[in-house]
């Protein structure tokens, strides 16, 4: 990570989904682990829920969180698949306005390729970005979200990061 030390770090307010029908409090290992990263970076876990695959009730989650002043941005796990209960994505395409991040997927899929070969191409890991607020959706297997957020979001929402950042860009998401 190219983190420049002269800057100062800023944290921001991220809200946990975890996206299963089987997973619960006790058993949501792959949440349990974006938690503590998200800590372990000095990030807020402004808040942290497990929804069943049901692409309305998320999409419906989604925009009550993007509404919330107190959510920056939105890690999900689960529902990335390929299977018909995993609809995280197309969870995504019913949130108004969301526009897609398309290089998170592409790059997700190259750091995955790395530790499962070309299992990877199963994934339809994705972001957008929505009326300000950024969305993850990431595979909910707990190396799926280690190789998400150790590869890519530990980097891009930390506002010391060069060359860019996710974070620098917040004020200006709403440009018209």
């Amino acid at each position: 990570m190219a983190v420049d030390p002269s800057r100062t770090f800023q944290p921001i307010n991220i809200a946990l989904l975890t996206v299963s029908d089987t997973r619960t409090a006790q058993n949501d290992t792959s949440g349990d682990i974006l938690a503590q990263r998200i800590a372990d970076a000095g990030h807020t876990l402004a808040r942290r829920t497990i929804e069943r695959d049901d692409a309305a009730a998320i999409a419906a989650l989604l925009e009550s969180w993007i509404d919330d002043p107190e959510v920056d941005a939105i890690v999900s796990t689960g529902g990335t698949g390929l299977t018909g209960r995993d609809v995280t994505p197309e969870a995504l395409g019913r949130v108004t306005g969301a526009r897609e991040i398309p290089g998170f997927g592409e790059l997700f899929r190259w750091l995955s390729y790395q530790t499962i070969g070309t299992s990877t191409v199963q994934s339809r890991a994705m972001a957008v970005v929505a009326r300000g607020t950024y969305i993850f959706a990431l595979p909910g297997s707990n190396g799926a979200v280690k190789d998400g957020w150790d590869g890519i979001l530990a980097e891009q929402l930390d506002s010391r990061n060069r060359p860019c950042n996710f974070v620098e860009l917040m004020p200006r998401l709403l440009e018209a």
